[in-house]
């Protein structure tokens, strides 16, 4: 029980630290920090608007966060979501514009599939690569995310451009059929409710299942799964492929829901800031859901801050740099002995009170 208290206790104080810290450089900058934090939670949460706002963000979030969160329950550090989510939205666009589709929820599910199979394929190179080859997963995922965005806007811009796309290149915009629609005609989409449906679904697979367990064991311990006899290389790249499936799909979601379409507008460093929601939620698929809302908000709150206090948009970038920060601060701080700390300090601080009392009371002396 304390243990829990302890793992959910510390990323709370990290981001208490990282506003504070943030309220600090916003001072320097002549800003009332008190404004600051009223405005990003009148941004985030104040109205059903800003609500709506944030849950739309909070979709790619829990998606692209699941791509850091289950390799790393595998024991492997993947970076690469962004690189993931735009090919996964390339996938859907290029597969509706160059196939006839049924206009309906099958074709939505067919282009969503897609960009799910284009996002897996790209990750699971990072472990193979890491499997057969021994590059760090960690630097091949970001190097690999720029060759997807490059590869991206080579096609986007040219064979799969849509020449009425003149000063921003596009392809050709998905069918009204094949969009997904927002929940009870507001502007949270169903790409919400599917990224809640992948954590759960996550959760219940990690938990509860002989697969899930097996690649909880390779991330405990690489000998021990060695000598249990689990195929430990197909572990890795079956976690790197659910992982690149959801960041995938958060990209097909994206051009299904959002923009209609594959263009740069996608390349909006979700990928990013889910690594950001994974480390926060300790790569626990449910833990991600509200962490995944708060910096959901954190990005609604953005243009408030650029409308009333003058601060840049982009000023939340820097509130969750500063957050990522202190979440690996943090960790240093998860098994320190807070007791033992105190047990030093206690006698000191006896041993202080003692002589400030005796001074006292020889100064009292000397004055009667």
């Amino acid at each position: 029980m304390r243990d829990s208290i302890k793992e959910s206790l510390l990323p709370i104080a990290a981001i208490a630290a990282a506003l504070l810290l943030f309220g600090i450089v916003v001072w320097f900058a002549g800003v009332n920090p008190a404004q600051v934090w009223l405005l990003l939670f009148k941004g985030a949460f104040g109205d059903w608007y800003s609500w709506q706002n944030t849950l739309q963000r909070a979709a790619p979030l829990m998606l692209t966060a699941l791509c850091v969160a289950l390799p790393a329950r595998a024991g492997l550090v993947i970076i690469g979501g962004e690189g993931a989510l735009v090919l996964g939205g390339l996938a859907c666009a290029a597969l509706a514009q160059e196939l006839p589709l049924p206009q309906n929820i099958v074709g939505t599910w067919a282009v969503c599939l897609a960009g799910a199979a284009a996002g897996a394929l790209w990750i699971m190179l990072a472990g193979w690569l890491r499997q057969f080859r021994g590059i760090n997963e960690t630097i091949s995922s970001l190097l690999l995310a720029y060759v997807a965005i490059g590869l991206f806007k080579h096609l986007v811009e040219g064979p799969l451009r849509d020449p009425s796309s003149l000063n921003k290149p596009s392809t050709f915009a998905l069918g009204q059929g094949l969009q997904i629609a927002g929940i009870g005609g507001s502007d949270v989409h169903w790409g919400f409710v599917l990224g809640v449906i992948a954590c759960g679904v996550s959760a219940l697979w990690l938990r509860w299942t002989p697969s899930g367990f097996s690649v909880r064991v390779v991330g405990g311990n690489l000998r021990t799964a060695q000598l249990m006899g689990l195929p430990a290389s197909r572990l890795v790249l079956l976690a790197c492929g659910m992982g690149g499936a959801s960041a995938g799909l958060a990209g097909a979601v994206e051009v299904a829901a959002v923009h209609t379409s594959a263009n740069a507008s996608l390349i909006a460093g979700y990928g990013y800031s889910g690594i950001l929601v994974s480390f926060i939620a300790r790569h626990h698929p449910l833990a991600v859901i509200p962490v995944a809302i708060v910096f959901g908000g954190f990005g609604a709150a953005g243009s408030l801050l650029q409308r009333r206090l003058g601060l840049p948009d982009a000023s939340v970038l820097l509130l969750q740099g500063i957050a990522f920060v202190m979440i690996l601060a943090s960790e240093s701080l998860r098994d320190f002995e807070w007791k033992a700390l105190w047990v030093r300090i206690a006698p000191r601080a006896g041993v202080a009170a003692s002589a400030g009392a005796l001074e006292r009371n020889a100064s009292k002396e000397v004055s009667a």
